[in-house]
């Protein structure tokens, strides 16, 4: 028996749907698609819940120094004018040095983001600015499920499409 559904397509065509799927139901919630290609993204984003539980609060935290621009009450940063020793001038932007305490992942859980990273794509809001998939499943989706021994997805039927008669279904995060 194969390892998943060829849902009559080549590898790479195969793997390039399940992980839009996969990415549009962890950033959704739910999505609408055929049976089979459910039931194959349901394998997939149990497995990644359940490494996301299971390394959800293995991180350590400590204390860094952050440089960042200082910023003008108008929000531009300011800059200086500097003389270089062959008499150029150029502009060199202000940066202040800030300890802030910084959360840093454990090598368990950085393989576990790298495992999840391979099966979502990269994604932009409305706005055009990035959204984190993998921030998002360890942030804010396992914690729910903290202490739930699997069942993280549910399947609706909702009866055969018009044209092919495909049975479809609703995947969603319960």
């Amino acid at each position: 028996m194969p390892a998943q559904r060829k849902i009559g397509r080549t590898t790479d065509q195969r793997k390039a749907m399940l992980k839009g799927l996969v990415t549009s139901l962890f950033q959704n919630g739910k999505i609408e698609t055929t049976e089979a290609k459910a039931k194959e993204v349901k394998n997939i984003a149990e497995k990644l819940i359940a490494i996301a539980v299971k390394e959800c609060d293995n991180f350590t935290s400590k204390q860094a120094k952050i440089s960042a621009a200082k910023l003008d009450p108008k929000g531009q940063k300011i800059t200086n004018v500097k003389k270089s020793k062959n008499g150029r001038e150029y502009q060199v932007v202000e940066r202040e040095v800030k300890t802030d305490m910084v959360r840093v992942d454990n090598p368990s859980r950085l393989h576990a983001r790298r495992k999840v990273m391979n099966w979502v794509y990269k994604i932009k809001d409305e706005n055009g600015e990035s959204i984190n998939i993998a921030n998002k499943l360890f942030d804010e989706i396992a914690p729910k499920y903290k202490g739930v021994n699997g069942g993280y997805t549910r399947i609706y039927k909702l009866g055969p499409r018009k044209g092919d008669a495909a049975e479809m279904v609703i995947l969603q995060l319960v």
